[in-house]
């Protein structure tokens, strides 16, 4: 692959996951604020239709195997993504006139949502999909993983940029400080509205990179439809798969750092646009991944990443509390921000290893039957990652609400409280970081028995090379 391959493939990706970023940080925030929604509801209902739109992810999978397009079975779904990503992005924030009604609000919160959640998985699906296919060269492929996925990680949280853009631009934006300094005022409608459209235009422009200058290099052969029955039959029968995807659900807590990170910058940071602060030690896991493969392998690092992910989280809400119970304390200020950042250090063991790991999964399959299912295997990660944010984004949100956080939010708004309570920062800093780091610990139990590593993967790659290079040749 080529520099421009490789930028495109990255900058997609950036602009998808802005999209997907501002939807997971912001919508709950809009809902409550400006729509009047119970956040814990809101949290059920984004959860509902995760699920259900999840179910939609092996068919578009399935479309894919069986696609015949001359530009590619992953570039020609992705193209044809992007217009109604674009149109659901910017409905889901706008403030309808029948909000009163709350009956009616949650039916068009959980529509708009659902619908949003659909065209999502167009592009998401092809657009994971596609990474199998660019190269292949494992060792490449684990490089151009790494990278793209880095910018991935960074486009996710690219709306603390975009949104205090937005309220500038705005007439009657958001642009002063409480005077306690405690927290940002409240987004007003517009604000949202425009952010949406904004950041949808800015990633769907981005997203259209891929198809335009990317290639698929893997030969492949269009199937038949197949049921799904069979889908299940094959991946089954994938058992290195299996695994992955075991580990993801046993993994699902650390998910739900990332659906309360807003409101975890908020309490810890005083503003909810400081938000990616908290992945910075994430962004240097992920560039660093493919240093610690070298040394070591996949299995290994995703072991070591995960034990590490759950010291880490607990030493972590350990230096929080009682840096709550006394802010003033440089020392303790020092150590609690030092701990976020070795905490965010873990999460490339979920954010980046399933890709690869999916990708190796994938020629093994090609391997032991001669039939590649990029498109079955990565729609069936893409709808664990799904169903696990959603649990994880609904109980962050369950304990977000029990902490008092959004009575504590309306309170300052109205200047009648100065910040949120100790009580208040344990409860949400507890689902941030404890819950997810004992999920981290028990996400790394399947993966003993992954054994697509080393000689073995160097085996399969230069057995496929050799079927692929005698094919060309016949012909």
């Amino acid at each position: 692959m080529n520099f421009k391959e490789i930028a495109a493939y990255s900058l997609g990706l950036f602009g998808f996951q802005a999209i997907v970023g501002l939807l997971n940080s912001y919508q709950a925030e809009f809902d409550a604020s400006i729509l009047g929604a119970d956040i814990a509801v809101v949290g059920i209902l984004v959860l509902v239709a995760k699920i259900l739109s999840a179910v939609f992810d092996p068919f578009v999978g399935n479309m894919i195997d069986r696609s015949k397009s001359k530009n590619g079975k992953f570039k020609s779904m992705i193209a044809k993504s992007i217009l109604p990503l674009l149109v659901m992005s910017a409905v889901v924030f706008i403030d309808v006139p029948f909000k009163t009604n709350k009956a009616a609000t949650y039916i068009w919160i959980f529509a708009t949502y659902l619908l949003w959640s659909f065209a999502m998985t167009l592009g998401d699906v092809p657009s994971q999909g596609i990474a199998s296919v660019l190269t292949p060269d494992p060792t490449e492929r684990t490089n151009v993983v790494s990278i793209s996925n880095t910018f991935k990680q960074i486009g996710f949280s690219a709306c603390v940029v975009i949104v205090p853009i937005a309220c500038l631009i705005i007439p009657g934006g958001s642009k002063v400080l409480v005077k306690s300094g405690e927290t940002d005022l409240p987004m007003i409608a517009n604000e949202y509205l425009f952010t949406a459209v904004l950041t949808a235009v800015f990633g769907c422009v981005l997203f259209g990179l891929i198809p335009l200058l990317n290639k698929e290099r893997v030969p492949y052969t269009a199937g038949d439809k197949i049921s799904f029955k069979d889908m299940m039959g094959a991946l089954k029968s994938n058992k290195p798969f299996m695994l992955v995807i075991i580990s993801y659900f046993l993994g699902f807590g650390r998910q739900m750092a990332m659906g309360i990170q807003v409101q975890a910058a908020n309490i810890l940071l005083g503003s909810q646009n400081l938000v990616a602060v908290l992945g910075i030690g994430t962004m240097i896991s992920m560039a660093a991944c493919p240093f610690l493969i070298k040394k070591l392998d996949e299995k290994k690092v995703f072991i070591g990443l995960s034990v590490y992910g759950f010291i880490a989280s607990v030493l972590s809400f350990v230096i929080a509390h009682f840096w709550f119970t006394n802010p003033d304390n440089m020392v303790l200020t020092v150590l609690f921000y030092f701990s976020l950042f070795l905490m965010g250090l873990q999460f490339a063991s979920v954010n980046l290893m399933p890709m690869i790991m999916t990708a190796d999964c994938v020629d093994y399959y090609e391997y032991e039957t001669g039939k590649r299912m990029e498109g079955t295997a990565y729609s069936v990660l893409t709808l664990t990652i799904k169903i696990c944010l959603a649990l994880g984004t609904a109980l962050g949100l369950v304990f977000v609400q029990v902490s008092g956080y959004s009575d504590t939010v309306r309170e300052i708004a109205a200047g009648t409280a100065a910040g949120f309570a100790t009580k208040t920062k344990d409860i949400v800093f507890f689902a941030y970081a404890v819950v997810p780091g004992i999920l981290s610990l028990l996400s790394a139990i399947p993966i003993f028995k992954y054994d697509i590593v080393g000689k073995k993967k160097q085996e399969i790659s230069d057995a496929l090379q050799a079927r692929r290079t005698a094919a060309a040749a016949e012909k």
